[in-house]
């Protein structure tokens, strides 16, 4: 995320101004579960998060969907991260129009703040389920793994992700 301030224009930062919450979120999960090989091979993405920032449910919630759903079929989770991610994945789908409910404290908060809900949403909640969604899909893939699921995320939420140039370590 620092290089996409960079290249952006922005100051220093791993939460530039034009990257989508929960996209940065992720991408800060993923580089921080990563090894130092797999880190450089990140570098390519950059570019795509920029201009990714937008308002709106949807966005959020179907990153969301993916690296919880992703995590939730990997299979090594303790009870208590089972519970908080199908009820990630409960809201998340409630949010996409499906006809699950809303699930844990996304019951009263989507009340509650009325239409700042979305804001919330983006900001808070959704970047942490995420977050905990990759740690979680982290402890039993490969650093291959976690960069596509870097890229289904992307793609997921609307970023085009085309083949870019290889850079290699010391650019």
């Amino acid at each position: 995320m620092e290089l996409v301030s960079r290249l952006a224009g922005e100051p220093w930062t791993d939460r530039p101004s034009g990257v989508h919450p929960v996209l940065g979120s992720v991408a800060r999960a993923v580089h921080d579960h990563s090894t130092s090989a797999g880190r450089r091979e990140l570098l390519p993405l950059a570019p795509h998060f920029l201009d990714t920032a937008r308002p709106g449910f949807e966005p959020s919630a179907r990153v969301v969907a993916l690296c919880v759903s992703t995590a939730l079929a990997g299979g090594e989770l303790r009870p208590d991260e089972h519970r908080r991610l199908r009820a990630a994945h409960q809201t998340a789908l409630h949010l996409l129009g499906t006809r699950e409910r809303p699930a844990g404290a996304a019951r009263w908060w989507l009340s509650v703040l009325g239409r700042r809900s979305e804001a919330f949403y983006r900001t808070f909640v959704a970047t942490e389920h995420a977050a905990e969604a990759i740690a979680v899909t982290a402890r039993t893939v490969s650093d291959v793994r976690l960069r596509g699921l870097l890229k289904q995320c992307l793609a997921a939420h609307g970023a085009a992700v085309r083949p870019s140039p290889s850079w290699s370590a010391s650019a």
